[in-house]
Formats: C-alpha cells, sequence, structure tokens
C-alpha cells in the first residue's frame, strides 16, 4: 500500500478550495460581473456520496458567485466560505465548530492561499496542475488535474479504504 494511503483511514472529512480543484482555473466573465466556472459531474456525484455518508464536506474558496453557491446546493453542501482571504483562520474555526481534529481532515489546494491549512490538515492533497509550492507540501499529488476528477480520486481512494465505496447506498442519489 502506498504509505500516503495510511492516513485516509483517518478522514471524517474532506475540504475543498474551489477554482482550480473543483474547477479547471478558468472563468468566462459576464456583462452582471458574475464568473461562470466548469465542474466536473464525477467530482460532484463523489462530494455528494461522501455527504451523504456522514463525511464533513467544506468548501474554502477566495472566489464568491452565485453560481458557485447554486452549485453547493445543487449537490447538498451546506458548509461553505466564499470570498475568504485568510484560509487557516476559516480551517480553524470549521475544525473547532465541528468538533474535528486535524488528522481526521484531508484539505485539498491548488495554490498558495492553500498553504497554510494543508500544512495543517492530517492529509493534504492537490491536483496535478498544483503550484510547486503546494505539491511540496501534499502527502498525494493526484493524477487528475483541476476540475478534471481530482475530487472523485481522493474521496473514491478514501471511501475503498474505509470500506464505503460500491455499497449498496452507493447507486442511489
Amino acid at each position: 500500500m502506498d504509505h500516503y494511503k495510511s492516513k485516509l483511514k483517518y478522514i471524517r472529512c474532506f475540504i475543498f478550495d474551489y477554482d482550480g480543484v473543483l474547477t479547471d482555473g478558468h472563468v468566462i466573465l459576464l456583462p452582471d460581473g458574475d464568473a461562470l466556472r466548469t465542474a466536473n459531474v464525477k467530482d460532484g456525484y463523489a462530494l455528494q456520496l461522501a455527504a451523504k455518508k456522514g463525511f464533513h464536506i467544506a468548501i474554502i474558496s477566495g472566489g464568491n458567485s452565485q453560481s458557485m453557491v447554486r452549485r453547493f446546493e445543487a449537490l447538498r453542501i451546506k458548509d461553505f466560505f466564499l470570498g475568504i482571504d485568510n484560509k487557516i483562520e476559516v480551517f480553524n474555526s470549521y475544525l473547532q465548530k465541528k468538533g474535528l481534529d486535524k488528522k481526521s481532515v484531508a484539505y485539498m489546494g491548488d495554490d498558495i492561499p492553500d498553504l497554510k491549512p494543508m500544512q495543517e490538515a492530517g492529509f493534504a492533497c492537490c491536483p496535478s496542475d498544483a503550484s510547486p509550492e503546494i505539491k511540496a507540501v501534499s502527502h498525494y499529488v493526484s493524477p487528475f488535474s483541476g476540475g478534471r476528477g481530482c475530487v472523485r480520486d481522493v474521496i473514491e481512494q478514501t471511501l475503498k479504504i474505509q470500506g464505503e465505496w460500491l455499497k449498496d447506498d452507493a447507486f442511489h442519489w
């Protein structure tokens, strides 16, 4: 077993950056100021499945748009923090509020604003196209890039290690 996989058995919470992790990092700027992003449905499936299985799911992003809120609502993600400049403060506050140990938290980020929470999380991971500084602090670098399945990759591996992947309830939305 790869060394990083031993950490996955303790994970009870997934925290993700949005732009560059749940999206490919590209935005289309609309005349009204909203920014459209593309998302991967396989990432979305894994997110809602993990939430259904009792994992805490949170998004901490510097971005902030109505399209993001609508995506989280569609996936039934209730814990999202948008327009955040200091991610470590939100990270620590969230863990305290939920009574989570850092060892039980997986954090996936792709760029410098994610560095501090990744250094604190029990399992730090990133997409294949993350910045070099983020790759350097990651326990695992997904072979998938941001918005292209990296989130599904980490959630699926965790659920498999914990014996929760492909149970009967996995097939019902």
